[in-house]
């Protein structure tokens, strides 16, 4: 695939587009109509949209509210496997196989938000007590 855009050489992008692929097979064998199914796809493609649009922003501090938000949404589809396989849609395999790929996802979402960030609660700060 040609990349047009900046955010397309992010590997943490094409990992949450590689998620939204292997996503799709758990939307075969379930029914769409289930709302944690339909809160899962949009959380999917929310960590994929955050990281895109926060890339293209100019400050670091704007760059780390998108790719937060791209993190809460991997957190989101964690815990939609959790209630997908608490409720006998998926097997344990596939709750395994999710994880671990989110895992890797926030782990890098993590690595951008600290070289980005500006943020006070990221820097060492002594208190005297």
């Amino acid at each position: 695939m040609e990349i047009y855009f900046d955010h397309e050489k992010l590997k943490v992008y094409q990992k949450a587009i590689d998620f939204i692929k292997w996503s799709e097979c758990i939307f075969k064998n379930v029914n769409r109509n289930i709302s944690v199914v339909d809160q899962f796809d949009r959380a999917s493609v929310s960590i994929a949209l955050n990281i895109a649009e926060g890339n293209g922003k100019y400050t670091g501090k704007d760059r780390c509210r998108y790719f937060d938000i791209a993190r809460g949404s991997s957190l989101e589809c964690s815990s939609c496997l959790d209630i997908l396989f608490s409720k006998h849609f998926i097997n344990e395999e596939i709750l395994i196989e999710g994880k671990t790929i989110l895992k890797e996802i926030v782990s890098m979402l993590i690595g951008l938000i600290k070289s980005n960030s500006d943020r006070a609660f990221d820097q060492q700060v002594e208190y005297n007590t």
